[in-house]
């Protein structure tokens, strides 16, 4: 049966309706873009096919027009984007500000060339080759998958074969990385592969174990009835403790965090506040004072301590604190940095755990953020730290009783950090070293899942970049410290191959590795040398895998899951980087860089703390109302004053010698039509351009 002439009146007409407004055929205006209703569309009666629709010719031209209208209005968009992206671009390019000349680095400068170098190496010979690949292609050397043999090679690249100078040096190439340059690729990358199974493994089995904990509804339960606590009786458990905020140079956020400190539902004679102020800064330094001095007048225990000599950054700050003659009448330690805010009932939901229950010598609440909706950044670090404290530190809390101090928002027994030898600056990861130095010890911790504190995550990707630099340094220094402790110590051999095989070789130093290795370095060089190969299931599958399962604890987050797994392989850059800096002690491996806070504190825990009346008894806080109010215009005024200074995206080298990189290999991998190789290549290739040009983060303009 032959086709309907009329096929296209039986077409359902979907989408937004039309409105013209014509007065005659050559005078016409559009009013309101629509699409038209079906009876727009009806024929007369005369000439109405059976079974079908009728159209007018005129009507059919206008929806064409109109058609043609809207598709013209999303090319103009795409346009003014792009042309505002490369507006953009030339201005960051223009104004010369690279990583390379930032003063404030913590790499040193002599492996940040020497990392880039080699970057720039792989990126020239990468351009060299495409150039001769692609010669090659048009001189008819296709080569696909069933000719990547070693047999088919020598046939194809035969001096008969050959019939002029090109083509017998492309014929010797050919040989020479068949015959040297694949095996040894091959069997790098089949050893990344396999350690990036084991990493995904698991990623695997510490999801089990929160499904686990999750579906038989397993958290910890504190020995003391919470309705003590509530009453404020003599009963209740209400021991000595210590409240610590260790600050440097933090104006925008020290406000926040004192006054959530001093509005903590605790008996006053029964808690002491340290503020640490390392504050290089004479402006700093007598902000923080006067807000202390303000607290003070109104009833709150606060004392403001400032160190004459500033030596091991935060650790040191602590351990001076620690040193004091009255630390001795206190059991507890509550530690806080200077951007948290802990809720008024923090104390009351952690404190309880550690009463007749000597071995615990941690509790640890997690992170909630005030900013976590403020850009794409934040909201892919949101899914990191998600599963760090909803997956790893849950699971290694339930089932092993150990878990890497968050460094912040947790409670420490003093006897357990005395027994443990204190702080210690030999490191830029305080925080982990006193933990690992208190599980070897045999001190249990404790992790709170339904316990929060707020504070808020870097905003721009030059201050990320530095946190994850000295988040990933430290533990490598820390690994090669404590290993011969860790060896000798009298925990079980379960807990020492956990801790050396899980907690730092798998979790610290094979992630980064793999990740950097795999997907910057092997997989374009594959595309260099075909016949080393990297499957389909370790470039796509397995990746998108973890990424799910990465999202669990953020299902908010899903829209995200292909940008995060693109930026987590950005990331990799930094990540190794650093990684490499603390497994060989370099230079930059030993400086701390105070993570950049914006002071974006939440204004409805303070609204609340102002409406909430001050109770009496021996069970009060220390505040006032006028004193919140004049917190809270004390830093809208600090906010307009930081946004009058003069801030300014950078361009990362490295990055972008890299996105160049991957997309070249991309161009590459189109000649031997790898398809799915070609999009990997090409999205990560634009992710790296991306974060390369600072466009991921906080925007200045």
């Amino acid at each position: 049966m032959a086709p309907s002439l009329y096929w296209w009146a039986k077409e359902n007409h979907r989408g937004t309706p039309v409105v013209v407004k014509m007065e005659n055929p050559n005078n016409w205006s559009m009013v309101e873009l629509e699409s038209p209703s079906d009876e727009d569309f009806l024929y007369q009666n005369d000439g109405v096919p059976k079974g079908g629709r009728n159209k007018n010719a005129k009507q059919l031209t206008w929806v064409i027009l109109l058609k043609a209208h809207k598709a013209a209005g999303c090319l103009t968009s795409i346009a003014s984007a792009f042309l505002s992206l490369s507006s953009i671009i030339r201005r960051r390019i223009a104004s010369g500000r690279v990583d390379s000349t930032d003063t404030s680095s913590s790499e040193n400068p002599a492996v940040k060339s020497r990392f880039f170098t080699s970057i720039k190496v792989f990126l020239s010979l990468s351009l060299l080759l495409l150039c001769f690949e692609i010669a090659a292609y048009f001189k008819g050397w296709h080569f696909e998958t069933p000719d990547l043999h070693l047999h088919r090679l020598y046939t194809l690249t035969s001096g008969f074969a050959a019939r002029d100078v090109f083509g017998l040096l492309y014929s010797k190439w050919v040989l020479i990385r068949a015959e040297y340059l694949a095996p040894p690729l091959q069997f790098l990358a089949n050893a990344c592969i396999l350690l990036f199974l084991i990493q995904s493994l698991d990623r695997l089995v510490l999801c089990l174990g929160c499904f686990w904990i999750k579906f038989w509804n397993i958290k910890p339960v504190p020995k003391q009835d919470l309705t003590d606590l509530e009453s404020g009786d003599a009963g209740g458990y209400f021991p000595m403790v210590l409240v610590q905020i260790p600050m440097c140079n933090e104006k925008e956020v020290y406000q926040q965090s004192i006054a959530a400190v001093c509005n903590l539902d605790w008996p006053k004679g029964r808690m002491l506040i340290q503020i640490l102020d390392d504050s290089s800064d004479p402006e700093t330094q007598s902000l923080i004072k006067e807000e202390v001095h303000k607290w003070q007048q109104n009833d709150a225990n606060i004392i403001y301590r400032h160190r004459v000599m500033r030596d091991g950054y935060k650790a040191g700050n602590l351990k001076s604190a620690m040193n004091c003659s009255y630390v001795q009448d206190y059991e507890f330690v509550a530690i806080f940095d200077a951007d948290f805010q802990p809720n008024p009932d923090f104390l009351t939901k952690t404190v309880p755990h550690f009463k007749d229950n000597e071995e615990v010598g941690l509790v640890q609440a997690r992170w909630s953020f005030v900013n976590k909706d403020e850009n794409l950044l934040t909201r892919l670090q949101l899914i990191n730290l998600a599963f760090h404290f909803e997956v790893e530190q849950q699971v290694n809390g339930h089932f092993i009783d150990f878990f890497g101090f968050n460094g912040t928002a947790g409670v420490w027994r003093i006897k357990a950090l005395e027994d443990s030898g204190g702080w210690l600056e030999r490191t830029t990861v305080e925080d982990m070293d006193i933990a690992v130095r208190a599980h070897l010890h045999g001190w249990k911790f404790v992790f709170l899942n339904d316990v929060e504190c707020q504070c808020e995550l870097p905003e721009s990707y030059e201050a990320y970049r530095k946190q994850q630099h000295r988040w990933h340094s430290g533990p490598m220094q820390l690994f090669r410290l404590c290993l011969p402790a860790i060896i000798k110590s009298k925990i079980s051999v379960w807990k020492k191959a956990n801790m050396i095989f899980l907690f730092f070789l798998l979790r610290k130093l094979i992630l980064p590795f793999y990740s950097f290795t795999l997907f910057c370095i092997i997989l374009p060089m594959t595309m260099f040398i075909p016949e080393a190969t990297l499957p389909s299931w370790v470039v796509c599958y397995v990746p998108v895998t973890m990424s799910f399962l990465s999202l669990l604890p953020a299902p908010k987050s899903f829209p995200f899951i292909v940008p995060y797994l693109l930026f987590e392989n950005t990331m990799s850059v930094t990540k190794f980087n650093a990684m490499i800096s603390g497994l060989f002690q370099l230079g930059s491996a030993y400086e701390w860089v105070v993570t950049k806070k914006s002071g974006r504190s939440s204004e409805g825990d303070l609204a609340s703390l102002v409406e909430k009346p001050t109770r009496g008894g021996t069970h009060q806080r220390g505040g006032s109302e006028p004193n919140l109010e004049e917190v809270k215009l004390l830093m809208e005024k600090e906010l307009a004053k930081e946004k009058k200074k003069k801030k300014h995206n950078r361009i990362y080298t490295k990055e972008l010698a890299l996105a160049f990189l991957l997309l070249t290999a991309a161009v590459r991998s189109l000649l031997s039509a790898q398809g799915i190789h070609f999009y990997f290549l090409l999205f990560q290739g634009i992710s790296f351009l991306l974060v390369g040009l600072d466009l991921i983060g906080e925007q200045v303009e």
